[in-house]
């Protein structure tokens, strides 16, 4: 992908492993206007995601410690490298429209906001894009962020925006499931201006490594309720940098 940038540098990093299928379509609908490098976080895979992602025009990280949220550091710590200023994350499965990243992208340029979260639960979404126990999940993680800290979240989902700048101030440290709750919650505290934003959603190519295995959907759900009353039982002791 040919580096294009604005006034505002924004580099998507995407973490992946074994989406080989998928990972090409991903990069290809990236609008290249609006962004100025994808990476791509080979997560440990063994079927060629890396030479797929490469060829599409790609930078590539590997990241041979599994987990989503080590792959999102390391993808961050390259967007640092290349001089980002909006760091765009999104999934390598193709359940995401890469083609609507514009949603998340203009609230942060106009300056209204340095943090937008996507979600799926207020877009359009194909019958089987997210199963039955990711919607509850969603639900049930909303409740419960709008009862602890009045937040307006609907959704976890993958597919959002912020500022560097912002997210360092965050200090993400969850190397596994617990990455976009924390994510959103820290944001919360720190009073980071974010906003939600519909975006669609599509069933995914290949099979999900949360939702579509039980070990998967256990460990998501105990790793996010637990972050969810970590957080509340200790609200108000963390200290963040001023901005």
């Amino acid at each position: 992908m040919p580096a294009v940038s604005g006034e505002s540098r924004a580099i998507v990093v995407i973490p992946a492993l074994n989406e080989a299928e998928a990972i090409g379509k991903v990069i290809g609908d990236i609008p290249a206007d609006r962004v100025h490098t994808v990476v791509v976080v080979d997560n440990g895979s063994d079927d060629g995601t890396d030479r797929v992602a490469q060829a599409a025009g790609a930078v590539v990280v590997r990241e041979a410690r599994r987990g989503y949220g080590h792959a999102c550091l390391a993808g961050i710590e390259k967007a640092r490298e290349l001089g980002a200023d909006i760091v765009v994350f999104l999934d390598g499965d193709y359940s995401d429209y890469p083609d609507q990243m514009d949603r998340l992208l203009d609230p942060i340029e106009a300056g209204e906001v340095d943090f937008v979260v996507g979600s799926r639960m207020r877009g359009e979404r194909s019958r089987r894009a997210l199963l039955p126990q990711a919607r509850f999940g969603n639900w049930l993680a909303g409740t419960l962020m709008r009862l602890g800290w009045g937040a307006n979240f609907t959704d976890l989902g993958p597919f959002r925006a912020i500022r560097l700048d912002q997210l360092d101030r965050l200090g993400m440290q969850d190397r596994t499931y617990g990455w976009t709750v924390e994510m959103q919650l820290k944001a919360i505290e720190a009073g980071v201006p974010h906003a939600e934003v519909p975006v669609d959603y599509r069933e995914r190519i290949g099979t999900s490594k949360v939702t579509g295995t039980i070990r998967g959907t256990v460990g998501a759900s105990v790793k996010i309720l637990g972050l969810l009353t970590q957080y509340r039982l200790t609200r108000g002791r963390r200290q963040y940098p001023a901005h």
